[in-house]
């Protein structure tokens, strides 16, 4: 079923990045894994080459009522400034506010989900209250590790895994996107300057960048499309998947060739491998608009990112492991979280929001309440816009 009215605007971890939580100190460690193999097998692969990461992080007092959770990141690891960031920013402050303590994993690849997930169900010292899943390529993994272990609660985010041990939290990207869609169709009709970059307009195509191509990305993609046909549908987007959430190199390419068509704002929904396309933004004198964090922010590129699609992936980490402290963890639930619930939004770039101009900020306002209204129905799928 899915439960918006639990949503807690007050859970909200608002501007909080890792270096203001510089007091949680990791160690390397992680789950007593047993026999938990080593994730070969199979294909899928997403990630540098090199070792998976184990650490633990230990904020809670001792004793017999800690609450212990398991984060098994995505693919695109910690220090994206993005979607695992985001997530992490999320139990750092539940580990600040309770009685809880954490693990963290950061896999390499696809195939090595299911020996995380399976490590922390497995362990117990510590045994996990919950294990969270980080990303929606977790989704097949899970799927089949949840049954195994029917006493163990899983959360995952971006994917519904009909388990009644696992809570599933999504997010309504499209109507993020769409705002950023706008901002992107409207800045691009005309000629707007800030910092060292600018628009022409007699611009005619803007840039989508994704990561691994997907139902879930297609969302990003779909929305962002349909708000720039909504501010000038004589605006083409440029699309390119990269197949990879971790390769910033794959990103600035494809970023390079879109700006290099015609495209002077960039979207990115790409994890870390988006850092790619803000580099290509500087180096062109063009403009980028982030994901899932505010990420001029996040990331040293505060002056190309106009602005970011934030989605509120700490708040479902956040809520989760709240619950799971006070008995109240609801399994087998999934939650959709969009605009109207504060789960998705645009956020206007430090450096180069204020320069934006306040009719277009405006228009953007008032698609923000259409949609939350239902007077404007975004699109899921790209092929329908």
């Amino acid at each position: 079923m899915v439960d918006t009215d639990r949503f807690d605007r007050r859970n909200f971890v608002k501007g909080v990045g890792a270096a203001g939580l510089a007091g949680l100190a990791g160690c390397t460690g992680g789950p007593d894994s047993g026999s938990g193999g080593d994730g070969s097998g199979g294909d899928g692969s997403d990630g540098d080459s090199g070792g998976s990461e184990e650490t633990e992080t230990e904020t809670a007092s001792s004793g017999s009522e800690t609450t212990h959770v398991g984060m098994v990141y995505a693919t695109g690891g910690l220090g994206d400034g993005s979607f695992n960031d985001q997530a992490q920013t999320g139990i750092q402050q539940a580990a600040e506010d309770f009685d809880l303590s954490f693990d963290e994993s950061e896999p390499d690849s696809v195939s090595e989900f299911g020996t995380f997930q399976s490590q922390y169900a497995q362990s117990t010292n510590p045994d996990y209250d919950l294990v969270s899943c980080i990303g929606f390529l977790q989704a097949d993994a899970l799927s089949q590790t949840a049954p195994d272990y029917p006493e163990q609660d899983f959360m995952i985010v971006d994917s519904v895994v009909d388990e009644p041990n696992v809570r599933s939290y999504t997010f309504k990207e499209h109507e993020g996107s769409y705002l950023v869609g706008q901002l992107a169709g409207l800045l691009t009709s005309m000629s707007f300057s800030a910092g060292d970059s600018s628009t022409q307009s007699d611009s005619t195509n803007v840039g989508f960048v994704g990561g691994v191509e997907s139902s879930l990305i297609a969302k990003f993609e779909a929305g962002y499309t349909a708000g720039v046909k909504a501010a000038n549908d004589d605006v083409d987007v440029q699309t390119t998947y990269t197949g990879s959430f971790s390769d910033p190199s794959a990103g600035q390419e494809a970023a390079l060739s879109m700006y290099s068509s015609g495209a002077d704002i960039v979207y990115h929904a790409a994890g870390n491998t988006g850092t790619g396309v803000f580099q290509a933004a500087r180096d062109e004198g063009k403009f980028a608009i982030g994901v899932d964090r505010d990420q001029s922010v996040t990331t040293d590129y505060a002056d190309v990112i106009l602005a970011s699609m934030v989605k509120r992936v700490d708040t479902a980490v956040y809520n989760a492991a709240e619950a799971t402290v006070n008995g109240e963890f609801e399994a087998g639930t999934a939650t959709s979280l969009g605009l109207a619930e504060d789960g998705v939004d645009i956020v206007y770039g430090t450096e180069l929001g204020d320069q934006i101009p306040d009719d277009v900020t405006s228009e953007i306002q008032s698609s923000r309440e259409a949609i939350v209204d239902g007077e404007i129905s975004v699109p899921q799928d790209p092929s329908n816009v």
